[in-house]
Parts: C-alpha cells; structure tokens; sequence
C-alpha cells in the first residue's frame, strides 16, 4: 500500500484524485473507497492501491483514511 493526501473529490460525479508521497496524482472513483462510505475530503491522508483502470490509465483503489 502507497500512502498520500486526498487532493480534490467531487461527490456529484463521484470522481476524486488523490497524490500520493512520491508526488504521482491519481484520479478514483467512490466506489473505490475501501470503508463503503462513497465520499472523501481533500485534505485526508490516505492509503492506497495502484491499479490499471478503464482507458489504460493507472488509478487508485482500496482508498482508505490512515488515522492520525
């Protein structure tokens, strides 16, 4: 698992992009929330999963807030 900041998410559209530590930005969708709940603040640390996602783009997945 990679670790980063939450750095914008829409809930209309359900479409977030996350950066990670190592500075690489990737966009997620809510259902990739790992806790269910479908929505993300920016600003939360979070840890994560890079997957290749639809259009052969990598995206995040398994999101979940690190507590701290």
């Amino acid at each position: 698992m990679l670790t980063g900041t939450v750095v914008e998410f829409g809930g209309h559209r359900g479409l977030g992009t996350v950066r990670g530590d190592d500075g690489r930005e990737l966009a997620f969708h809510c259902t990739s929330v790992a806790d269910g709940s479908r929505s993300m603040e920016a600003g939360t640390t979070v840890a994560f999963s890079v997957v290749a996602g639809h259009h052969g783009r990598w995206e995040a997945s398994d999101v979940s807030p690190v507590p701290g």
